[in-house]
């Protein structure tokens, strides 16, 4: 391996030629190769910067086994494919900004990094700038003491041209993340160093913005930041407008100005400079020598992290958590002002995934699966909750992930609300896959828990979903006025309508789950083939909501052993109380996990799982999560996780084998 980087450039745009000019008076890096869409073009490109390997295709470039790292300059609905396609040809990555369209791409994205061991950055070079370096030390220096107000921005006029990327609402055009991103990055930077962090994230972010009429995409747009301490930021951007691009700072005892933040020239020399004006004393013009611009600085410090193993860069530049932070903050932003690009409507999904290609299962090892009674597929050992899930972008990256996985089975629910029924339903109608899984609706939640409620919610839930009928039913909650007979009942009329094939119940108690079987055999109905009820190594001290039931006594574990009922039990990891840190005996700001959690049998199955995960190498959330999968009895585990990390960490469990002495010992039966 050669001592230095061996870059590809994937895309021969303006930002391609600065940062090809900048890697030739890097001291880490030398240019190989370029890939772009016309073979003319990087023909072109590479005569104009001596570049010997040219490619007519991107995948020609990744292909390429001289190539050790990409910088892919696309427009930025194409940052995450070609990110991820990279990373899965085993390159290290510069991304140019913004990483991604919002914060969902990004974690995919940062999980095909993470999954093949390679480099990523988001290419906010500035951050690479040795000015930026002494910003964060003067604010360390407390050199206008406490950090008041910040006031950022980033704005340029660019003549109108609807087929131009800054212009484009397909392109992802606009501001906030042309430039805008600009402004949160260092907002974020300067809100952190001011308190001794890396950065800091924005407790709420307010906005307004004029909207082009005729593409949607913000002309000009300012925002408000609200930090921790007390700190509050101002911030403008657009595409527009001619605004003033500088940064200033205000302080308990002076203020600071830098008059070119971005130290964004795209040749020749960059050098910095940082103003601060303490209370009663002269100006002090701080000069910050550099004989390269940032982006000579970027490939540097890319080259550095490469050459010594490291995944992420180091701070100021943009390390993952400084990124998901800065998408998320411009993600706020644009909601904001009511900006949601048409990509990310869910009328406009592609049946594609964000690689852009069909969705299947990944090659390898992948999830278990069981079988249910009544149901002709088998069910995924993990079920996916459609809870928590508000927009197309979200689910659809976290439900691709967790399909790949091997993931089919997904739990969702009336009272969850018509929304997320409809994306889930969308989502599945456009990658062509209702036949491969499995739908589990609920309803008749109380106080509506009675038969005709149960049918109207059925039919009007199968409705959003788009389907014709849910693989497995479940009653949401139990109704004790109600005779077990009338609920099988109106549950197998449905069962021959074909608008469901297996049903049970949630938080329904053992004694009368055997009422009801009993019932539907003596009249020759099909019975419950599921039991949703709390099911976690902690037991539910109290109910987390009104009717909840648990079935972790040792009576109600032998009687599903017995009858080998499945379970699918929610809240299967306790809520969080076996994540590190997460409980306490003496942290009690979740008044949810105190009191469905807390107690001294509970605390001391922690430290067990805490001393097993130890053993195995994972998690004790994996271990509490084993514990439940490892029953004589088929278990499905619901979980609920937001980003697609959550997911990979809870498939740890799955690997996890727990012997029966474990077991018992977790449990306090040994």
């Amino acid at each position: 391996m050669s001592e230095r980087i061996r870059w590809g450039l994937l895309a021969t745009g303006a930002i391609a030629e600065a940062f090809a000019r900048a890697v030739k008076v890097s001291q880490t890096g030398e240019l190989v190769a370029v890939g772009s869409r016309a073979r003319a073009k990087a023909d072109a490109f590479g005569a104009k910067f001596g570049i010997p390997r040219c490619h007519g295709t991107y995948e020609a470039l990744l292909a390429d086994p001289g190539v050790e790292a990409v910088y892919v300059s696309t427009p930025h609905p194409q940052h995450a494919e070609w990110t991820i396609k990279a990373a899965e040809a085993g390159k290290h990555i510069l991304v140019e900004k913004p990483i991604a369209l919002n914060v969902y791409e990004t974690q995919v994205m940062m999980e095909a990094a993470a999954a093949n061991k390679v480099f990523l950055m988001e290419a906010y070079m500035y951050r690479c700038h040795p000015q930026t370096a002494r910003l964060v030390e003067l604010l360390r220096e407390k050199a206008i003491g406490d950090v008041r107000v910040i006031q950022a921005t980033f704005s340029f006029h660019a003549g109108f041209d609807p087929n131009s990327r800054l212009w484009s609402n397909a392109l992802a055009g606009g501001g906030i993340m042309d430039v805008g991103g600009y402004t949160t990055s260092i907002a974020r930077l300067i809100a952190g160093a001011a308190v001794g962090l890396p950065f800091a994230d924005p407790i709420s972010v307010t906005g307004a913005a004029h909207l082009h009429p005729e593409t949607g995409v913000d002309e000009w747009a300012l925002a408000t930041l609200k930090f921790p301490h007390d700190i509050v930021a101002n911030l403008a951007t657009g595409v527009g407008v001619n605004q003033e691009n500088v940064v200033r700072l205000f302080g308990s005892t002076g203020h600071i100005l830098v008059p070119d933040p971005y130290v964004c020239w795209r040749d020749g020399a960059m050098p910095g400079k940082i103003i601060v004006n303490r209370n009663g004393q002269p100006p002090e013009e701080i000069s910050i020598d550099s004989p390269v611009t940032s982006f000579a600085h970027e490939a540097d410090v890319c080259g550095r992290a490469i050459r010594a193993g490291r995944l992420q860069a180091e701070s100021p530049a943009m390390t993952w958590a400084d990124t998901i932070g800065n998408i998320r903050a411009q993600d706020a932003w644009r909601a904001a002002v009511g900006l949601t690009y048409e990509a990310e409507k869910a009328a406009n999904l592609k049946p594609v995934t964000i690689a852009k290609r069909p969705l299947a299962v990944r090659a390898g090892k992948p999830m278990p699966k069981g079988t249910i009674g009544h149901l002709d597929k088998p069910v995924s050992r993990l079920v996916m909750g459609v809870d928590n899930q508000d927009s197309m972008p979200h689910a659809a990256t976290v439900f691709d992930d967790y399909f790949e996985r091997g993931g089919n089975a997904f739990d969702t629910a009336h009272c969850y609300g018509e929304t997320r029924s409809r994306l889930l339903g969308q989502w599945i109608a456009s990658r062509g896959i209702r036949e491969q899984v499995v739908i589990i609706a609920k309803g008749a939640h109380t106080p509506l828990c009675n038969p005709d409620a149960l049918t109207a919610q059925l039919i009007q839930q199968l409705e959003w979903l788009g389907t014709g009928y849910a693989d497995i039913y479940m009653m949401h909650r139990d109704n004790l006025d109600i005779p077990v007979r009338k609920f099988i009942d109106v549950l197998n009329e449905h069962v021959r309508a074909g608008r469901i094939k297996a049903f049970g119940g949630s938080n329904w108690s053992l004694k009368r789950v055997k009422q009801a079987n009993s019932y539907a055999h003596r009249t020759g109905q099909q019975g419950f083939s599921v039991v949703s009820n709390n099911l976690a190594l902690a037991e539910m001290v109290n109910p987390v909501w009104g009717g909840c039931i648990h079935c972790h006594d040792a009576a109600d574990r032998a009687w599903l052993k017995r009858t080998q009922m499945a379970l699918l039990p929610w809240s299967s990891q306790a809520r969080g109380f076996f994540v590190p840190g997460r409980a306490r005996p003496d942290k009690r700001d979740d008044e949810s996990l105190v009191q469905s959690w807390y107690s001294d049998a509970n605390f001391t199955r922690q430290a067990r799982a805490v001393e097993l995960a130890a053993k195995y190498h994972v998690d004790p959330v994996a271990i509490a999560l084993a514990w439940v999968l490892r029953q004589p009895f088929p278990t499905f585990p619901l979980i609920g996780p937001r980003t697609v990390s959550e997911t990979r960490s809870s498939l740890a469990a799955l690997d996890v084998p727990l012997t029966a002495k474990e077991m018992k010992y977790l449990n306090l039966e040994a």
